[in-house]
């Protein structure tokens, strides 16, 4: 069953209650999205480091539910 961009939200916001989220909709199948993230948790980590706290907040849902998920990640 796939991901509804609204769970996906919820899902980072819990683990990065500062975050400012973008998601799309890459394929119109709610199955493939590319998400915006901005947060000033991502100040002093590398984008590996923030991409894997992103990562982490989804709960194992990634390559499950989730199916694919492009990340850009910013600091607010």
């Amino acid at each position: 069953m796939p991901l509804p961009i609204d769970e996906i939200k919820k899902l980072i916001k819990e683990s990065i209650p500062d975050a400012s989220i973008e998601i799309k909709d890459l394929m119109g199948d709610n199955n493939h999205y590319s998400a915006t993230i901005r947060s000033e948790l991502f100040k002093n980590l590398n984008k590996i480091e923030q991409h894997k706290l992103v990562y982490k907040s989804l709960k194992g849902k990634m390559g499950n539910e989730l199916h694919a998920l492009s990340i850009t990640t910013e600091v607010k």
